[in-house]
């Protein structure tokens, strides 16, 4: 079916998709044109409706082209005034794009999508409100910006957001991210399906690329896709006043009308488990639960760089000394909570009540910069080195199991390797010149001897049962009820 679709009806749906996207360019462009924010506030002129019927009409067109040959809408769309924003979910492909053709809500998008040709346009038709990277304060400002929206009383149009914040493949519904909850306004929950038979849909990290969607979706006959808008969901008081507690409420609600589960974890752990660093993570590790204790403190693992220097040089004046739980708390400046004991349990590898800080200053590095392998393993030499700069195989193997977040791991062989005059001790430049030579040392002389190569690196990513990481999976869900694995037990 793929060979004949890709030599007959393949071409000519890409060429006739490509063409109503640079038909409805002018529409945009002409419309768009002396635009300013009080306009935008007032109603639509007659002629500004025309267009966005016009356009409606053209982006309709154009996923009939890709094989959407019709959409199944259930439920009412509220108006802007009944709930100034959409929130959609799961969020799962580019062809998401869909419910933003049909209502022409805004967006939230990366300043620099507004610099592409044609999409660009269309883009900033549909006034989204703008993130950019090379903004320190962006967020913040994205943040004020749909508030200021939100509580206009429907005179801006409804704003549409995907919480997830990535794509994920639909089996579960992972940790909303606060921003379209903190207006503390009434909101719309949105929920996507695609019952398709063979899903060419789904667009991830892992998996199939974008062309290659695009390609096989193509090729489809026919694509099915569900858009329900479920009831408006108004907060309660203590959901105005907590965001986190709002959009978990409101995630609960959308997974429940999907028939699929939750998940504590966020892109962000992601991101730690699939790092491309020269230490990939193994599916044991204790480091995902690490990072969202850390979230849960309310530290934000992008913005701790600057803090973890901090952590590091008071790490460093205390050396091997042990800390209690008290001597923790005030070490990070955080009152004893729950989730202070718990990350504490993390690290009390004798369970005597005493950590080395050292081995959270490594874990902390290893969240705030998980492609980073070399930095973080001189930063943890920085902290076990002797007086000579030089460290020992037991230094060793305590750097590598907390920067790994396993129980065991043997390093004798790797050590070996890195100490060839057989001194018994390696400084950090010994080891980089190792790692430089040998950029797959972790594969080479760790995972093989303590994991086996195939298991860590390949089982680990390939097993997941929804293609994320092992520890996204719903099956998994009831395991947090479980005590803590402590990294050495």
């Amino acid at each position: 079916q793929i060979a004949f679709m890709t030599l007959t009806l393949f071409p000519i749906r890409l060429f006739f998709a490509a063409f109503m996207m640079l038909l409805a360019w002018p529409f945009a462009f002409i419309a768009s044109m002396g635009s300013d924010e009080q306009e935008l506030e007032k109603p639509l002129s007659w002629w500004r409706k025309i267009v966005d019927i016009l356009l409606k009409a053209i982006m309709r067109m154009m996923w009939l082209a890709g094989g959407f040959h019709w959409i199944n809408v259930k439920g009412r769309r509220a108006l802007p005034a009944e709930a100034a924003i959409l929130t959609v979910a799961p969020h799962s492909s580019y062809f998401d794009a869909i419910p933003v053709t049909m209502t022409f809500a805004s967006i939230v998008m990366k300043a620099e999508s507004k610099d592409i040709p044609v999409w660009g346009t269309l883009i900033k038709y549909i006034r989204p409100v703008f993130v950019s990277r090379s903004d320190q304060d962006s967020r913040r400002k994205t943040v004020e910006e749909i508030r200021r929206r939100a509580q206009s009383d429907g005179k801006w149009p409804q704003i549409m957001i995907f919480p997830e914040g990535t794509c994920t493949n639909r089996s579960c519904l992972i940790t909303f991210k606060p921003g379209a909850f903190i207006p503390g306004v009434p909101v719309q929950p949105v929920v996507l399906r695609y019952p398709n038979k063979l899903d060419t849909i789904t667009w991830t990290w892992q998996g199939p690329g974008a062309f290659e969607i695009l390609w096989l979706t193509l090729c489809q006959f026919h694509n099915s896709v569900e858009i329900e808008f479920l009831p408006v969901y108004i907060p309660s008081e203590e959901e105005r006043k907590n965001p986190v507690l709002y959009a978990n409420n409101v995630r609960r609600v959308m997974a429940e009308a999907l028939g699929v589960s939750v998940t504590d974890y966020t892109f962000e752990d992601c991101q730690l488990a699939l790092a491309e660093g020269q230490l990939r993570l193994p599916s044991d590790t204790c480091l995902l639960e690490f990072a969202k204790l850390v979230r849960s403190l309310g530290l934000k693992p992008e913005t701790l760089e600057d803090d973890l220097d901090k952590y590091a040089a008071s790490a460093m004046k205390m050396k091997k000394e042990k800390v209690d739980l008290k001597e923790f708390s005030a070490y990070l400046e955080f009152p004893v909570s729950q989730t202070l004991e718990s990350m504490f349990a993390l690290f009390d590898e004798n369970e005597d009540g005493v950590i080395d800080i050292r081995e959270f200053v490594i874990a902390l590095s290893v969240v705030c910069k998980p492609s980073k392998t070399l930095e973080t393993i001189q930063l943890a030499f920085q902290l076990y080195q002797s007086e000579s700069g030089t460290i020992t195989e037991e230094d060793l193997a305590h750097i590598l199991k907390t920067a790994m977040g396993v129980s065991q791991i043997d390093v004798t062989h790797l050590f070996r390797a890195v100490d060839e005059e057989e001194k018994g001790k390696i400084t950090y430049d010994d080891f980089y010149t190792f790692a430089e030579l040998h950029p797959h040392f972790a594969e080479d002389y760790l995972y093989a001897d303590q994991m086996g190569a195939e298991s860590s690196l390949e089982t680990s990513s390939l097993s997941a049962p929804n293609g994320i990481c092992t520890d996204f999976s719903p099956d998994n869900a009831g395991d947090r009820k479980n005590p803590l694995q402590k990294k050495l037990n």
